[in-house]
């Protein structure tokens, strides 16, 4: 994944008034909407390393999943995590508070999912310089290199899997395409988008397209979105969502208006609540990422330098897999069972 996003993945409540699923996570694709958070030591042995974690927010799954990775390879690694998080999506100053505290704690590294890849780039770049190693988690800084490596999902290829996946699935069957987009400007929605049409096989502007709006990732967002494309076009019979709250928002919005027969639903991020909406049927398809091995591989790659001297560096793709109980031919798939097995949230 490269660019900046939140994934607005938080709890709703939307579907449980048509008794399905109404939780989840986002960002990666849109905006972190998570709860309050305050600095927290987490978990590790009394070694000697010690391994800072700075997340977006500290209530969104997908980054409590990365705390607790994080946790267990420090413990494996006899090392020490000290973690904390934004409080808010687009909190850049309680982050950058945060690389000064941990840097002053004595940390070998810190793991970083910025809230603002550009706005935190001057504080990193200080400490950098004094020789503490910067990873960049699930959305990279801007510029990239502002850090000494990145782990994170490639976003286009998560996108282009969905769009194969859909465009298998409809079977030459012309197609009304509603894209219920992130946050407006972000490197990850946009690639997300462009992955999708590029595995879809069209160019933006097509007349296939019956509309795209930004959802900023959030479940009641994504009902809206869904609902003003229904209006556009009461015919869509496809939909791409930047995420799994969002699907979930675009499900309740089709269900309301009757069409939810009518319509595919695909999606990208992988949470426990994503793929149960695949099991039920809700989501044709999604492609599923792994924060808690970016988070781990990080955390490693710290102790790694700690102990070698040896820096990390370039970017890591920490994996994406499309996650169906349908399979379309020549479209490469897992089911739910290893989805569950491997979800987070």
């Amino acid at each position: 994944m490269l660019g900046s996003s939140g994934r607005a993945r938080r709890v709703g409540s939307t579907l449980a008034a048509v008794g399905v699923l109404a939780a989840g996570v986002a960002a990666c694709g849109g905006s972190d909407n998570g709860g309050s958070s305050g600095g927290s030591s987490g978990g590790g042995g009394d070694g000697n390393v010690q391994v800072g974690l700075i997340t977006k927010t500290e209530t969104n799954p997908f980054f409590v999943k990365m705390k607790q990775f994080a946790t267990e390879a420090a413990k494996k690694n006899n090392a020490k995590l000290i973690a904390t998080a934004g409080k808010f999506d687009g909190d850049n100053a309680t982050q950058a508070t945060a690389i000064e505290n941990m840097v002053t704690q004595g940390v070998k590294g810190i793991l970083i999912t910025p809230n603002s890849p550009k706005a935190i780039v001057p504080t990193i770049q200080k400490f950098r310089s004094q020789g503490v190693v910067f990873i960049a988690l699930d959305t990279a800084l801007d510029p990239q290199n502002a850090s000494d490596a990145l782990f994170a999902t490639n976003n286009f290829n998560a996108g282009k899997l969905t769009g194969e996946y859909a465009k298998a699935a409809m079977k030459g069957k012309p197609a009304k395409i509603a894209m219920v987009d992130g946050t407006t400007g972000t490197t990850v929605s946009q690639q997300r988008h462009d992955g999708f049409l590029k595995g879809f096989g069209i160019k933006e502007g097509d007349a296939q397209i019956v509309g795209a709006a930004a959802s900023d990732g959030d479940q009641a967002k994504g009902q809206t979105v869904m609902e003003n494309l229904l209006q556009k076009d009461p015919g869509v019979n496809l939909v791409y969502t930047i995420n799994e709250p969002a699907a979930a928002g675009a499900y309740s919005a089709l269900k309301a208006a009757g069409k939810d027969k009518q319509a595919m639903i695909v999606s990208i991020d992988g949470g426990c609540p994503g793929v149960n909406n695949v099991k039920k049927g809700i989501i044709a398809a999604t492609a599923q990422q792994y924060p808690g091995k970016m988070a781990s591989q990080g955390v490693d790659a710290v102790v790694q330098f700690a102990k070698t001297g040896k820096k990390p560096s370039g970017y890591t793709d920490t994996g994406v897999n499309l996650i169906t109980d349908k399979p379309m031919s020549g479209v490469t798939s897992k089911d739910t069972t290893f989805g569950l097995a491997n979800c987070w949230g």
